[in-house]
C-alpha cells in the first residue's frame, strides 16, 4: 500500500520561504519518481517541480524556475520542496506524487498514480 503525506503548508508573506516535505509509505524495494504539483481555485493542477528516484533527473517548471528546489532523501522516503521568493500567485493546494516506473524521469504529469491529500500554501501580499 503507498501511502504520502504532506506537510510544511502555511501563510506567509511576500519574499518568504517555506518547506514541504512529503512522508512516503511503500512496499519494500519500490523505486519510484517524484512530483509535486499544485492547484489554484479556478485553474488547472500543474507540475511545478520532479525528480527521478536516482535523482539525475530533475526538473523545475518555468514559473518556479530559481526559486524552488525539489530534493529527495530515499533512506528516510521523504520529498523536499525548498520554496524561497515567494509570490502571491504561488497560492495554492500543493501535492506530492509518486510515478512508479522505475525508470521515470517525473516528467509526465499524466503518469503519476499515487498523490498525497495536499497541503495549501497561502502567500500574502
Amino acid at each position: 500500500q503507498v501511502q504520502l503525506v504532506e506537510s510544511g503548508g502555511g501563510l506567509v508573506q511576500t519574499g518568504d520561504s517555506l518547506k514541504l516535505s512529503c512522508a512516503i509509505s511503500t512496499p519494500p524495494f519500490s523505486m519510484y519518481a517524484m512530483g509535486w504539483f499544485r492547484q489554484a481555485p479556478g485553474k488547472e493542477r500543474e507540475l511545478v517541480a520532479a525528480m527521478s528516484w536516482s535523482g539525475d533527473s530533475i526538473y523545475h517548471s518555468d514559473s518556479v524556475k530559481g526559486r524552488f528546489t525539489i530534493s529527495r532523501d530515499n533512506a528516510k522516503k521523504t520529498v523536499y520542496l525548498q520554496m524561497n521568493s515567494l509570490k502571491p500567485e504561488d497560492t495554492a493546494v500543493y501535492y506530492c506524487a509518486i510515478d512508479n516506473r522505475r525508470t521515470s524521469t517525473g516528467r509526465d504529469p499524466l503518469a503519476y498514480a499515487y498523490w498525497g491529500q495536499g497541503t495549501q500554501v497561502t502567500v500574502s501580499s
